[in-house]
């Protein structure tokens, strides 16, 4: 039996080995070889689909990818930039608070690429070391992913607690992450403050002074500032934070006891019985996603195919594959194999709960989502009898792939950086986000955690 198992695990993680070596993509495709295996070798069952957190994803998708596409992003990015160049002197602060932000409301860490910039290039005019607020900004970026009602991790994360039992909102989640990752982000700016040379002081900078080329080139000029924004972009706004505010007021209503779900009742006429169906908060939440995506359409000017080329929504679809496959096959490997692991995992899982938050940041690692972590790894927890508020307090610690600087973020800060300040390190690990990272990731688990111990 423990060799059938890991024979299983061993096609489980080379699916995602090969799945990351080619981007999330790819991860989901390379999951059907894997459910093959399973199915027609192993003669596993195939466990459902994940499609309730798919439909919830694109949902989320289509309605953000449609404010960009009728302006909106760039109205808020403008706001996000006028607030960074008017206060340079603590653009280490605000800076990672801008990307959060940014990541918050629409739900995907890819939309920091627009400030990136900006953060770059208001540090150099104040003489600041562009690695300090950048790096942090980058990982702030990420971390915003965890406290989003409408990001993919998030949504995840709260449809498959309330499967295994753990009633939560998406309002509920973000109250526990929202503090738990500021404080972290706050302990990693402060780590930034005066991280790395002064550039007067560093050679490499120097070094690049000395071209006229770079000097020209150094400072950018202010583009979104001077930018007019028209009022359609703006109104795509108010309607995407009027549907964000819809959702959020919900989940707290429900909380407090009001639920705005309706209970419809409908009468089987061959039985004579009377059938109660209850429109789940999900169903809601959609709803209301791809009405305000129908309203920007309409009153924004929207145009879809422009929402198709858009970042949010090439990234966002990635999101979508890469957790349709790799959720369906690794849910199939523990839904198949559930049994043995609770005997044999168990006592490890009661005694040290808090030890799977090192499982999701090393799954993370790899598969660069943390969509993908949550939807793979987040039914094992429960399996193992894992309390759901303790899975809630560690979710912070689903962002890992700041280890190995390969994602698409970081990379990109890292070319914005003209001043070379931003950097990979001679040995690919001593990289400009690794310190920032360990330090709001670990900070921000803790203090998650402790939360959870308190209120729940």
């Amino acid at each position: 039996m423990l060799l059938t198992i890991i024979l299983e695990l061993a096609v489980v993680l080379t699916c995602l080995i090969i799945g990351a070596k080619y981007g999330g993509f790819a991860i989901g495709t390379m999951s059907g070889i894997g459910l093959a295996i399973f199915m027609y070798i192993f003669g596993l069952v195939p466990a459902d689909p994940p499609t309730n957190i798919i439909y919830m994803i694109i949902a989320a998708i289509t309605c953000a990818s449609l404010m960009q596409a009728a302006g909106g992003m760039e109205w808020l990015v403008k706001m996000l930039e006028k607030v960074l160049r008017n206060n340079p002197n603590n653009i280490t602060f605000l800076a990672p608070l801008c990307t959060f932000l940014l990541t918050v409301v629409l739900g995907t860490g890819h939309a920091v690429y627009v400030l990136l910039p900006a953060i770059a290039n208001a540090a150099v005019a104040k003489g600041i070391r562009p690695e300090r607020p950048c790096a942090v900004a980058s990982v702030a970026s990420q971390v915003g992913v965890v406290c989003s009602p409408i990001s993919a991790a998030l949504v995840a994360f709260v449809v498959i607690s309330n499967s295994y039992g753990f009633d939560i909102t998406c309002v509920e989640a973000i109250s526990v992450t929202i503090p738990a990752c500021l404080i972290g982000l706050i302990c990693a700016s402060v780590y930034s403050l005066n991280r790395g040379l002064d550039l007067e002081d560093d050679p490499e900078f120097q070094k690049r002074m000395k071209s006229r080329e770079f000097r020209n080139h150094l400072h950018e000029k202010k583009v979104l500032l001077e930018k007019e924004v028209s009022k359609e972009a703006k109104l795509s706004v108010l309607i995407f934070g009027a549907m964000l505010l819809f959702i959020v007021s919900a989940s707290i209503l429900k909380v407090l006891g009001f639920d705005m779900t309706p209970i419809f009742r409908a009468g089987d006429i061959e039985k004579g019985q009377a059938i109660t169906d209850v429109t789940t908060s999900f169903k809601i939440i959609q709803i209301a996603l791809i009405t305000a995506s129908a309203m920007i359409i309409i009153f924004c000017k929207a145009k879809p195919q422009k929402a198709i080329d858009s970042i949010v929504f090439r990234s966002g679809m990635t999101t979508v594959i890469s957790i349709y496959g790799m959720a369906w096959l690794t849910n199939t490997f523990f839904q198949n194999n559930t049994e043995y692991m609770h005997t044999h995992l168990a006592t490890i899982a009661t005694y040290y709960p808090w030890a799977i938050a090192f499982v999701f940041f090393f799954a993370s690692v790899l598969t660069n989502s943390q969509g993908t972590v949550v939807a793979a790894l987040l039914p094992l927890a429960y399996s193992l009898d894992i309390p759901g508020p303790v899975l809630l307090g560690v979710l912070p610690s689903i962002y890992g792939y700041f280890f190995i600087p390969n994602y698409p973020a970081d990379l990109a800060t890292i070319n914005f950086d003209r001043t070379g300040t931003t950097a990979i390190g001679k040995y690919l690990l001593n990289h400009s986000f690794m310190v920032p990272g360990l330090i709001c990731v670990t900070v921000s688990t803790i203090v998650g955690y402790a939360l959870t111990m308190v209120f729940y």
